[in-house]
């Protein structure tokens, strides 16, 4: 039973990826994120190197994965309980481990790795990942109406996602070519309300037959009137549409408005997770 670790993403695909598709609500991040830089190229999170890793079980097979593209923290999908340990001793003497800002995992997982490494963390963020049980429309309705975003919508995208960034404390800023990558398979929705954009949603592609919604972002001054249940609601069923046959999409659990909504469009809580950050 070992972690491998390699800066090789075509290896990294040919031996996790079936392992990590098999649990795709779980593993969303993952998913996506690999698909990305697949497309993209792997810089299309940073300058740095990114890092990849998979678990090999007692049976020979591989059976976990996880990967870093800095500066976001390392994202480590399902796991089983001995992959966590071994990864924790790793933390410490795996050369392509050295230099991880922070972990994201699981609750419990995230709690182990940050109480065996050998550097002080601080919890950065609490999520709660949602599924899709059935979809429900938002009642009362918001005014207005969902369309799919377009080019000429490029610079309100680019505004909006800044912002997002901002608020919610991403790093780096909004990207064109990702945002135009997701205009080019309908994966943004602008809500409208009296002709006027008031809201957005985005879908990743579906990946090992999941579609994760995200971001969601109305403007302050906008926020109360229903909108982001609105095209919420719409880009649910819009990711349906797209092929996927798994929904999810994650909440910070310190937004009790955000989680509220959610529930009331019929997600369901799936797992809670931490980003642990080092000091």
């Amino acid at each position: 039973m070992t972690w491998t670790f390699t800066s090789d993403l075509a290896a990294y695909v040919a031996a996790a990826a079936p392992a990590v598709a098999a649990q795709p609500v779980s593993n969303t991040l993952l998913l996506t994120v690999a698909d990305r830089l697949e497309r993209q190229g792997v810089h299309a999170y940073g300058s740095a190197d990114p890092v990849f890793g998979w678990w090999t079980g007692a049976d020979g097979s591989v059976a976990a994965g996880l990967l870093c593209t800095p500066p976001f923290p390392l994202q480590l999908g399902a796991v089983p309980e001995e992959a966590v340990r071994a990864l924790a001793d790793a933390l410490a003497t795996e050369p392509l481990l050295a230099g991880l800002s922070g972990i994201n995992a699981r609750r419990p997982d995230a709690e182990a790795l940050a109480g065996a490494w050998a550097r002080p963390t601080r919890v950065a963020e609490e999520t709660r990942l949602y599924r899709l049980a059935g979809l429900v429309a938002p009642d009362p309705a918001p005014a207005g109406r969902a369309r799919l975003a377009g080019e000429a919508d490029l610079p309100l995208l680019l505004e909006w996602i800044e912002a997002f960034h901002v608020e919610v404390r991403i790093p780096g800023g909004a990207s064109e070519t990702a945002l135009r990558d997701r205009i080019s398979y309908g994966g943004i929705l602008l809500w409208e309300d009296a002709g006027d954009p008031v809201s957005l949603a985005s879908f990743t592609r579906p990946v090992g037959s999941a579609a994760r919604v995200g971001p969601v972002y109305t403007p302050p001054a906008l926020r109360g009137h229903g909108y982001a249940a609105g095209v919420t609601h719409a880009a649910s069923q819009a990711a349906y549409a797209a092929g996927a046959s798994e929904v999810v999409l994650f909440t910070d659990l310190a937004n009790p408005t955000s989680n509220g909504i959610y529930l009331r469009l019929g997600y369901t809580p799936v797992e809670d997770r931490l980003e642990v950050e080092a000091l």
